[in-house]
């Protein structure tokens, strides 16, 4: 006679799930890669637009500084010139 003999059920269905999960897995994690990735893309956009923020302050400090430096060599050139009329009107 002739004997027939299927596959057992339970060990398909276990490799299955087994397929199932770990296909899930790499979903999953493919899934919050992306995200992770998208939010450092977003990190970095923030850190190179305050970057370029800083640049502006520091170049205009920079010209405020020199005007300071300009209106005090100014000052000075008055103070010294009023110094000498008031010596020249003693």
């Amino acid at each position: 006679m002739h004997s027939v003999s299927f596959p057992k059920a339970p060990e398909k269905a276990s490799e299955l799930r087994v397929t199932v999960a770990i296909g899930a897995a790499i979903i999953a994690q493919s899934a919050l890669a992306l995200i992770w990735a998208g939010a450092a893309s977003e990190r970095l956009s923030q850190l190179e637009r305050r970057a370029d923020h800083n640049a502006a302050m520091i170049e205009r400090t920079a010209r405020l500084e020199e005007q300071v430096r300009f209106m005090s060599a100014t000052l000075s050139r008055i103070e010294q010139k009023l110094d000498r009329a008031a010596q020249e009107g003693e």
